[in-house]
């Protein structure tokens, strides 16, 4: 049985009286009964990789932490993609929060999306009106796309962030592809912005896609009508891996379809398609967005000073400047670690911070000092497609390309999946997709028009 304590920063301690301090879960016999209150000693905005990997090593020491977050399930954003070209199915990818935090008594989760965040007052207020205040406030809200102001992106592009928008996507391609399959000249053509990992994911997947699984499920001559594109005002593919790297993805990306459009940006966006700034246009009913991310409206009206993206450029031991017991991490924050390097906004990044940030809560609560983030830069890895990866690992760049790299691409996120369940589900998509090019899940529910909907929380 864990015992439940508080974490109080210095400077601190007198904000609220010995009442107000009375612990949120209470021993009751041999169970613990947990309550709502105004008060906790930590309260985590987000339960995305840094949210929860905060969240988790509080819990192991007992400290009480209320974990908000708007939906009721942690999601693994590297595989959307794969959600979104129906290579594995949502419930692989997203587990419910109840069940991530089964086994920690001290951590109560909140589903309830947040109004805003007051970081000088460590007060979160939540859609209900409610008002939560904090001893520590770790704000890892995550970010949103950024469509730098494009014309038309924010309207017609599908981004590709969350669960949401990873089965609309799903949806208004595959039903896109029913329409073409009546028409005699029927076709589909898809644009991918952006020429980062999930660019180059999201592309190769769909290009795959339509050589094996269109012209298996649908017709070969459909598939032939059909063609994918990817664009980067960039001018090579994957620009933080090496030349080897790039020279492989890209070779492999043609290989499988990929019409590629680089060096050159996205002016507009539309119904149709893409424009670009060379003035010329690519055709595409379906446009997808992975241009890029920035920080979201609850930082931009939590007080805190706004750098880069609009994140949030913390001190190097993770905290927020000018304000006292808040820390910001993940997707929300520009993180420098120890040695002085500015940090790629990577899940591996967020994780690592999200503990780190929690070893720092701990040291304020035991008396001692926090220390400065230190990552363990484990490399980058990209999916381009079946049988094909790149992989740069550790600090030295070991390089893999091919099977090697794509083995052990599945081989580490099939670790990093939280749960067997999701695991297992996962491993069998992936024996089923690649060696039977069947499609685990085709997600087909509501309308082809881009639009705003809630996603229905997974089953456990």
């Amino acid at each position: 049985m864990q015992n439940t304590t508080h974490c109080v920063p210095k400077g601190t301690e007198n904000k609220r009286s010995t009442a107000e301090r009375e612990p949120l879960l209470s021993r009751d016999g041999v169970k613990y009964v947990a309550r709502m209150e105004d008060s906790y000693p930590v309260i985590i905005v987000g339960a995305g990789f840094a949210g929860v990997a905060a969240a988790k090593e509080l819990g192991r020491k007992g400290i009480r932490v209320l974990l908000i977050d708007s939906n009721n399930y942690h999601q693994f954003q590297p595989l959307l993609y794969q959600v979104a070209t129906s290579q594995i199915g949502v419930s692989a990818i997203a587990r419910p929060l109840r069940s991530v935090f089964r086994g920690y008594k001290s951590v109560q989760v909140l589903t309830s999306k947040v109004d805003s965040v007051d970081a000088a007052e460590r007060v979160v207020t939540t859609a209900d009106g409610r008002a939560l205040r904090a001893d520590v406030l770790v704000i890892a809200v995550g970010a949103v796309p950024n469509f730098f102001n494009t014309p038309g992106a924010e309207e017609f592009a599908y981004p590709l962030y969350s669960v949401t928008d990873a089965t609309k996507l799903g949806t208004g391609l595959t039903r896109l592809l029913d329409q073409a399959d009546r028409n005699p000249d029927g076709s589909v053509d898809v644009v991918v912005v952006g020429g980062g990992p999930t660019g180059v994911e999201t592309a190769g997947a769909m290009a795959e896609n339509v050589k094996y699984v269109v012209s298996k499920y649908f017709s070969p001559e459909l598939a032939a009508r059909c063609k994918v594109h990817l664009v980067d005002m960039v001018p090579s593919v994957l620009n933080m891996f090496s030349t080897k790297s790039q020279s492989y993805a890209t070779e492999h990306l043609k290989k499988v379809g990929v019409q590629l459009h680089m060096g050159v940006g996205v002016t507009e966006v539309s119904r149709d398609g893409v424009t670009l700034a060379d003035g010329n246009s690519v055709p595409g009913q379906i446009v997808v967005w992975a241009g890029g991310l920035k920080a979201g409206h609850l930082i931009a009206g939590s007080g805190l000073t706004q750098g880069r993206g609009g994140r949030v450029d913390v001190r190097t031991d993770l905290t927020a400047p000018d304000v006292e017991g808040v820390y910001v991490i993940g997707d929300a924050a520009n993180i420098t670690d120890s040695t002085g390097a500015k940090l790629p906004q990577l899940g591996s990044v967020a994780q690592q911070a999200g503990k780190w940030a929690a070893k720092n809560i701990l040291a304020d609560h035991s008396g001692g000092g926090r220390q400065p983030f230190r990552y363990v830069d484990k490399g980058y890895m990209a999916m381009v497609g079946r049988g094909a990866a790149v992989a740069e690992l550790g600090r030295k760049r070991i390089q893999l390309q091919g099977v090697l790299a794509f083995l052990s691409w599945l081989l580490v996120h099939l670790a990093l999946l939280s749960g067997v369940q999701q695991k297992v589900r996962a491993l069998f998509s992936w024996l089923n997709g690649y060696l039977l090019h069947s499609p685990a899940q085709v997600v087909v529910s509501g309308p082809i028009e881009k639009e705003t909907t809630e996603q229905d929380p997974p089953k456990a």
